[in-house]
């Protein structure tokens, strides 16, 4: 079952120490039950962590400290966390995390006195189209506990070629639910109007 908390942890590296950097972090983390990746579409590394209560936040930080000691030299930026709450899984895992090669965010802020409504829409739109593509292999739906960037995350599973996957939310009708989104549950913010998406490698240790 998955991770009824998610610690996201997500930092821009330079691009030409992406490797050194991923090294040093997958060292640091060999064994814990985090998972590591790194984006598709630039140069940052994502980890993926459960938790099982907030308490275990004390006992990270240790580790905090050493991996900020580890991969310094090699950042382009300072480590962003954010700890994001299950609320429910239209493609749920056995396992605490996606075991997929790919992983692939989604979030968008929600305005609060619509939220009721919105989960409602979601469940016959943006969750029926998932539960209907067997290219996406895990899909699951999280709300920002402590996060400076809050709202709803998606966190989506897939093996296959990220191309292939991502079709299946560029068609006409995929686009006409995020018009939908836009114009009835998002809080608008800038260009993007509140959407936010990248995808992610899997690390192997």
């Amino acid at each position: 079952m998955s991770a009824n908390l998610l610690l996201v942890t997500e930092v821009n590296v330079r691009p030409e120490a992406l490797d050194q950097a991923a090294k040093a972090w997958a060292e640091l983390t060999a064994g814990s039950p985090a998972q590591l990746y790194r984006s598709l579409e630039d140069s940052a590394l994502l980890e993926l962590r459960p938790l099982d209560s907030l308490t275990d936040l004390a006992a990270l930080h240790e580790e905090w400290q050493q991996l900020f000691t580890a991969t310094a030299p090699h950042l382009a930026g300072d480590f962003r966390r954010q700890v994001q709450e299950f609320v429910e899984a239209p493609k749920d895992t056995d396992l605490a995390l996606p075991d997929t090669a790919h992983v692939q965010l989604r979030r968008v802020e929600v305005k609060p006195p619509v939220l009721a409504d919105y989960r409602a829409w979601r469940d016959r739109t943006i969750f029926e189209t998932v539960r209907n593509a067997p290219e996406s292999e895990v899909f699951l739906a999280y709300h920002s506990l402590l996060s400076t960037e809050p709202g709803v995350l998606f966190v989506a599973g897939f093996s296959g070629d990220p191309a292939v996957h991502n079709a299946v939310f560029r068609t006409p009708e995929y686009e006409a639910i995020l018009v939908q989104a836009r114009d009835n549950y998002i809080v608008p913010q800038g260009g993007d109007r509140g959407l936010f998406l990248k995808t992610y490698a899997r690390i192997e240790a």
